[in-house]
């Protein structure tokens, strides 16, 4: 069976990609559909608000942080139960890590899952001109198919009309799926550090009502339903990494709750396929550690926001740092980083965090780090060998105080060929860097994580 799928996309950023995006799937969930969640490039902010939505994990499709075959084995496995496929871009259409490649971008995911394209355009302030757009992006690559266009912040029936006339008589091949109003009660309120988290922000019943209720009357989602695809390309797409074969799984904690909700989750899959039987806490609301664990993940997220709660929960900073002090293979990245340092100025206070790492992190007014990273591992550890090279993002508004030199730095770090500073401190068993590292950018990551977490298992019973 094929499965649907879609790629909405927008020439830029603030065109309220992230809104349709929502309403659509929303809506198509409605209709008894059963709807898979994409986005493109690293971010989780989007792919917690279409959990909400459609009730199913996000999966982040990232083509410069992993390589084709690992993209489309992810996709068909993620999407193989689902009605249709709904995968958000990022940024503008053609936008990826540079500006002569399409690395990165929405587009290049568009042209490997063989996805009909429909485009979202801001139609505020222009009228005819936005047929002078869209004939643009339809036409600068001729490998990739933009089928459909969404108008958004139409002012009345009379621009509505113009937009419709304009792209019909530019561009005939591009259907018009709708044109939706200007209503700012569609906004999704702004964020800490940009868009509010799903679990900072749940969105009502009352907006995905309204979401829904503006999408089934503005656009043509049979239009969008009847979007062709490539009818060839899953036979010839690879398949999905199997599980492992081994039956000695091992348990690995996992924290998750709203101060640390940002893992890829294909991250986890890969380290269930691996032999990890995942076992989930919250370092806000338990006191302890799961049981019979060989290893822990502390993802990202924002310790930051909940800072007070989290230092208060002594008993479970405890059991971190028995952890850590007993050789148990403990991975973190950026705000699981943060919560292994003595602790984090926040609102004009300081709270103690695990202390493993002896600096403390301060919040910035303004970004300190965005962008892509390749990581060289300079010796062996947790993750890898020694010379592995993974992929990941790094994004966040804190800094460290200098990591005493004393602190090793296992990754040698660049970012489009230049070398950045030294990273990835370890202490004991315990890995840490601001870096989310994609484990499907390294096939040797998730199995010598598991791997690590077993030998320590074992360890520890005899």
């Amino acid at each position: 069976m094929v499965t649907k799928r879609i790629v909405i996309a927008a020439p830029s950023s603030g065109c309220g990609k992230t809104t349709v995006t929502l309403g659509i799937m929303a809506a198509l969930k409605r209709r008894g559909l059963k709807v898979a969640p994409f986005k493109v490039g690293p971010d989780f902010i989007d792919p917690g608000y279409h959990r909400l939505v459609t009730g199913v994990p996000s999966v982040n499709l990232d083509g410069w942080i992993c390589d084709p075959g690992f993209l489309r084995g992810s996709f068909l496995h993620h999407a193989a139960a689902a009605d249709i496929a709904v995968v958000e871009g990022a940024m503008g259409l053609f936008d990826g890590i540079d500006g002569v490649s399409e690395a990165g971008s929405s587009a290049q995911v568009a042209k490997e899952l063989r996805a009909p394209v429909v485009l979202v355009v801001d139609a505020r302030s222009q009228a005819r001109s936005a047929a002078a757009l869209v004939h643009g992006f339809a036409c600068f690559d001729p490998a990739l198919r933009v089928a459909g266009v969404i108008f958004n912040n139409v002012a009345s029936e009379n621009h509505e009309r113009i937009l419709r006339e304009a792209l019909a008589a530019a561009l005939p091949s591009v259907q018009v799926i709708g044109c939706l109003p200007r209503d700012p009660a569609l906004g999704i309120p702004s964020r800490h550090l940009g868009l509010v988290t799903a679990e900072d922000n749940p969105l009502s019943d009352t907006f995905l009502d309204h979401l829904v209720e503006v999408v089934e009357h503005h656009l043509c989602l049979d239009a969008l339903l009847d979007l062709d695809v490539d009818r060839l390309w899953e036979d010839a797409a690879p398949a999905a990494v199997s599980a492992t074969a081994d039956p000695e799984r091992v348990r690995i904690a996992v924290a998750r709750d709203a101060a640390f909700c940002f893992v890829y989750e294909d991250n986890l899959r890969l380290l269930e396929n691996s032999g990890a039987e995942l076992c989930y806490f919250s370092p806000l609301a338990d006191s302890s550690i799961p049981e019979d664990i060989g290893g822990i993940y502390l993802p990202g997220g924002y310790p930051e926001l909940f800072a007070a709660r989290l230092a208060a929960n002594e008993l479970l900073k405890e059991e971190i740092r028995a952890a850590v002090e007993g050789g148990m293979p403990v991975y973190a990245e950026c705000g699981g980083f943060i919560y292994l340092t003595q602790g984090v100025a926040a609102e004009e206070e300081t709270h103690t965090f695990a202390g493993i790492f002896p600096v403390q992190t301060r919040m910035l007014p303004r970004r300190k780090a965005l962008g892509y990273r390749e990581v060289e591992l300079l010796e062996d550890c947790i993750i890898g060998r020694r010379g592995s090279i993974a992929r990941g993002h790094e994004f966040h508004y804190s800094e460290m105080e200098e990591m005493p030199p004393d602190v090793e730095r296992l990754y040698r770090v660049t970012r489009k060929g230049m070398e950045l500073a030294p990273e990835g401190y370890r202490y004991k068993n315990c890995l840490a860097s601001y870096i989310h590292l994609h484990f499907g950018s390294s096939p040797d990551l998730a199995p010598h994580f598991v791997g690590e977490a077993r030998a320590y298992r074992k360890r520890s019973l005899t």
